[in-house]
């Protein structure tokens, strides 16, 4: 990992920083969708770029994440840098579960899974090893459920998957 991964790692749990973050999400879109999804979060960080289905305008809505990887999977939580309210991505994973990620470059279509009991703690432990301020995002979100998912890649032949 770089000094520069390090030192964004220590400053993730500073309430500033998820607001400067936040500021930069936009800028994080463009960098992603230029690039094909090879650069998200500066390369500071394990990212990728979700497309979901907007939940109320059918329309296909791109987002930078930071993710870990699960076997086959990708692992994602809807943190949204610990703020009260859940973030308009995971809530259209929960609408409909089949989106699209940019990982490194390729297209990978994906189907949400929501993770809950044991399993859920299992990913918790795996998001919290990758990015130590989730734990501090919990705390601040003021008692929300933070979900978090396993995107399972599938088979793109249906062409019904967001972006395809």
């Amino acid at each position: 990992m770089s000094v520069l991964g390090n030192l964004t790692r220590r400053l993730g749990h500073h309430r500033w920083f998820g607001a400067a973050a936040r500021l930069l999400v936009p800028a994080d879109r463009l960098v992603g969708r230029v690039t094909k999804g090879r650069v998200v979060a500066l390369g500071l960080v394990p990212s990728l770029v979700i497309t979901t289905t907007g939940r109320r305008s059918g329309k296909p809505r791109s987002n930078p994440l930071l993710y870990v990887p699960d076997g086959d999977g990708y692992v994602v939580v809807g943190s949204n840098w610990g703020q009260q309210h859940q973030p308009s991505w995971a809530l259209n994973l929960i609408a409909e579960p089949r989106a699209e990620v940019a990982v490194k470059g390729r297209r990978v279509p994906v189907r949400a899974e929501l993770a809950t009991g044991a399993e859920r703690d299992r990913l918790w432990r795996l998001l919290v090893t990758e990015w130590p301020a989730y734990q501090t995002y919990l705390e601040r979100a003021g008692g929300r459920e933070i979900r978090v998912f396993r995107l399972v890649p599938t088979d793109a032949s249906d062409g019904s998957h967001p972006g395809g």
